[in-house]
């Protein structure tokens, strides 16, 4: 494992810990593992359902999402039927349970059409839904029309997410996307003119030529919109992404050094700060007066998730599952074709994944809670695992002894000065396992 001094003289930008382990641990099972056994274990009073919709009108340069350009013919309908067919096999498991959250991601959702999109939300009506359950889904602007957004509202969709990742033509051209500044502002007047939901729009930094000038000039076009929630992403080159083949070809920057994003980082958080934002984690910022809903109680530490469609994933206290993931148009389209062809009974099965030891649930839960503002809880972490928090993973007593957190009562929450390292935290608390398969992973 690696020192905190090297860790702190190392890069700050290493990975995106939103979930772990992360899916490039997963491999095939060696044996097909029954649902049935893997949720009855799971207390199902407030389940998180996911559904992945993997189809975009483009895929943009930094972009290593599980998702295919301009499906051809039929495949969005027949992924639907499929969608229906494992919906079918997981009734007798999980129809009773309760669910606190309802995602719909991608690729971009609102790629598919209004009717495929109402079907879409009578498939996945779940008769354990409560009335106040936060419904979230992504957009693209290239994808908005006033006709989903009714829909959307009919639905009850509480949060809206767009990506615009820049308001200057020279970053979104660097990015490989096709998006003008008119295109953005049109999509946001029709979400605001037909829905009441909270609106989020993510922006990128660390694009190659991006200046101090050009990225505040984003987030104030942003706020024009006075957007509920501000997602700030480091941008990351990633292998198989259209810049991830430029910066190998060409041998080209196509992003900024760590130092660069970094203090882009520090304008962007202090810019939304004064302008009446709160910092909920490293990249996620809320406007103050926003309205906070009654919602149902959940937590990512504790309660499960469920994953439909192909690259979904599914998280129980002891397994986690999907489909395999693949990067290129051909590893994605053949995936999603064998999803389709996927029969109801296999839909009953996990085949892919990983196994969570009580290590790696003990780890999951530390990072999942120490990487948001709040912090982790040493008392809940207690409750759940009969052991000290400190005593498990000493690296939380090395992060307050080096100013990056700070114990009050019992929490341990990160300072600005760890929040902003938080991609260097999070993989440097991975177990060596999980790194190994991590290592060890063939990305198609």
């Amino acid at each position: 494992m690696q020192t905190l001094t090297e860790i702190l003289g190392g890069p700050v930008y290493q990975a995106y810990s939103y979930s772990y382990p992360h899916k490039t641990s997963y491999r095939t099972l060696q044996e097909p593992v029954s649902l049935k056994s893997v949720w009855q274990r799971e207390k199902l009073d407030s389940l998180f359902l996911y559904v992945h919709i993997p189809f975009c009108e483009m895929r943009c340069g930094f972009c290593n999402l599980f998702t295919l350009v301009r499906p051809t013919g039929e495949l969005p309908d027949l992924y639907l039927d499929a969608l229906e067919r494992q919906i079918q096999a997981l009734e007798p498991i999980v129809g009773h349970a309760q669910f606190a959250r309802y995602a719909i991601g991608g690729g971009t959702p609102t790629y598919l059409t209004t009717s495929q999109l109402a079907r879409l939300f009578d498939l996945t009506s779940f008769r354990g839904m409560e009335n106040n359950m936060p419904i979230g889904i992504e957009t693209s602007p290239d994808t908005i029309d006033a006709e989903k957004i009714r829909l959307l509202e009919e639905r009850r969709v509480s949060r809206i997410s767009m990506g615009v990742q820049s308001f200057t033509h020279d970053e979104t051209q660097m990015l490989a996307r096709r998006q003008s500044h008119t295109q953005v502002f049109d999509a946001i007047e029709i979400i605001r003119a037909n829905s009441r939901a909270d609106l989020n729009l993510d922006l990128i930094y660390g694009i190659a030529g991006q200046t101090v000038e050009s990225w505040l000039y984003s987030l104030q076009q942003a706020l024009l919109c006075n957007p509920e929630e501000l997602y700030l992403y480091p941008l990351y080159v990633r292998e198989k992404t259209g810049l991830g083949k430029v910066a190998d070809k060409r041998r080209i920057p196509t992003d900024l050094s760590d130092t660069d994003m970094l203090a882009l980082y520090r304008v962007g958080r202090d810019f939304l700060l004064a302008e009446g934002y709160q910092q909920v984690s490293m990249r996620m910022f809320r406007r103050n007066d926003a309205a906070e809903r009654e919602v149902p109680t959940y937590s990512c530490q504790e309660d499960g998730m469920l994953g439909l469609g192909a690259g979904a994933r599914s998280y129980t206290q002891t397994v986690h599952y999907s489909s395999e993931y693949a990067v290129g148009r051909h590893g994605v389209k053949d995936i999603i074709e064998h999803y389709i062809d996927q029969p109801q009974d296999s839909f009953s099965k996990a085949h892919y994944g990983v196994n969570l030891c009580e290590s790696e649930q003990k780890r999951r839960f530390v990072m999942q809670s120490l990487l948001a503002v709040d912090g982790l809880s040493t008392a809940a972490y207690t409750n759940r695992f009969g052991s000290d928090s400190t005593t498990d993973f000493v690296q939380l007593n090395t992060l307050v002894d080096a100013g990056l957190a700070v114990k009050t009562g019992a929490l341990i929450i990160l300072t600005a000065a760890g929040l902003e390292r938080a991609d260097s935290i999070g993989p440097w608390l991975a177990s060596d396992t999980v790194k190994e398969r991590m290592r060890e992973y063939q990305l198609k």
